[in-house]
This record gives structure tokens, sequence and C-alpha cells, in this order.
């Protein structure tokens, strides 16, 4: 009966988020395309896996992503090395990008538009090259953002004066970036704040803040997101200047 509610809640919790986005398709496609839902059987059948997946998902979130995060931070607090610390915020993020669904997709298309507008050969090879590139250069972008951010909420330093002058360097090599990788860097910075990134990054802040005196868990904790999000869109841009 308990392992039953432990299932029955997420997914009705799935349901009801999933709510919204299933009333807007439904309203447009009867009352302004004026046209039947195709295949409602199998549009039915999708609707409950998306939510299966979703609740299983937030579920192993609250299981392990969220206390394994929480618990390293804390251990890395107590050992009081610095150094491990931010080559560990390093490597975290750094491999949780890499391995980002959504990048990898967002690098093969990009690859392949490339190829289709001469910017690289029209081959197997340069295109997995380019978008093997493409995705280091965000995941080192990545993983430097959460270093800052770590030293960040070491130091005590004001997020805002990080921001605004991270926003200043992205609309200044805006400027002087080719327009072919402008659009795919703004997209960069997107994509890297996603399933695996988000979590494991946001359990870090949170933890490494909680077992520093002085710190905010609310204040200082949250953050790093945005220095993920933001970095790349700099490298990106680098990365089409300069290749």
């Amino acid at each position: 009966m308990r392992g039953l509610r432990a299932i029955g809640q997420p997914l009705l919790s799935s349901l009801r988020d999933l709510a919204p986005i299933i009333v807007v398709i439904a309203f447009f496609q009867l009352a302004v395309l004026r046209q039947p839902l195709p295949d409602l059987e199998r549009l039915l059948v999708g609707t409950l896996l998306v939510a299966a997946g979703l609740a299983l998902f937030v579920r192993g979130l609250e299981m392990g992503l969220f206390p394994i995060g929480e618990s390293m931070a804390y251990a890395f607090a107590r050992k009081g090395s610095v150094t491990w610390l931010l080559l560990f915020a390093f490597a975290l993020g750094f491999g949780t990008t890499v391995a980002e669904p959504a990048l990898i997709a967002v690098a093969a298309e990009a690859a392949e538009v490339a190829a289709e507008g001469g910017v690289i050969g029209d081959n197997p090879r340069e295109r997995e090259a380019y978008a093997m590139g493409l995705r280091l250069t965000v995941a080192i972008s990545v993983g430097l953002a959460i270093v800052v951010g770590v030293l960040r909420i070491l130091r005590g330093w004001p997020i805002q004066h990080l921001i605004i002058g991270g926003y200043v360097g992205v609309v200044s090599m805006t400027l002087f970036a080719p327009r072919e990788i402008i659009g795919i860097a703004y997209d960069s910075g997107g994509v890297t704040t996603s399933t695996i990134t988000v979590p494991l990054v946001t359990a870090l802040g949170v933890g490494l803040a909680s077992s520093i005196k002085g710190r905010n868990p609310m204040v200082d904790g949250f953050g790093l997101i945005a220095f993920a999000s933001l970095t790349p869109m700099i490298f990106v841009m680098a990365y089409g200047m300069l290749f």
C-alpha cells in the first residue's frame, strides 16, 4: 500500500503539472484549428508515459542527486581544502554538461546546419568534430562558471556585480562575433541548464552555503545556474571567432 502511494502521488503531481500543456493543445486543436486530435489513443498513452517518466525523474532527484550533491558539498567544506573543492566544482560542471542530452542535440543540429551552409566540410568526420568542439567549449565554460560561483559563496561576493559584468561581456562580444555563431551561442546558454546539470549544481550550492558559517543558503546557495547559463554564450562566441 505504501509503495502504491509512493508511486501514485508523484504520478498525479506530474499529470497536474502537464495539465496546462494538455489544455492548451486541446483548445487550439479543437477550437481554433477545428480538427480532431490525431490518433487519440496513442496520444493518451504517450501522455501517460511522459507523466510516468517525469514522476520517476523527480523521485530520482529527491532520492539520489540532491542528497549526494549536498553531502559532497558538506564533506568538502569539512575537509577545508579550497583547491579540491574548486577542482570538484570544475569537474562537476564539465562532466554534467558534456553529458547533457539537450546540448548533444543542439551541437549535432548546429553541425548539420554548418555543413549545409559551407562553414565546415559536408562529411561525417567534420560534422562530428564540430559538434564535439562545441560541446567541449560549452562544458569547459560551465566548469569555470561553477568555479566562479563556488568562489562567490566562499568569499561572499555580491552576485549582481558578477552577473551584470557577465552580460556586459556577452553584449560586447555579440558585436564582434560571426553572425552564424551568435544564435548557437545564445541557445547554448539555455541548454546547459537542463536535466542533469541543474539538480547537482543546485545541490552543490545549497549544501556548500549551508555548511559555511555566516552564509545563508537562500541568499548564497542559489545563483550557480545563472553562471552556468551565462558563460557558454561568451565561450561559444569566442569559439566561433577563433575557429
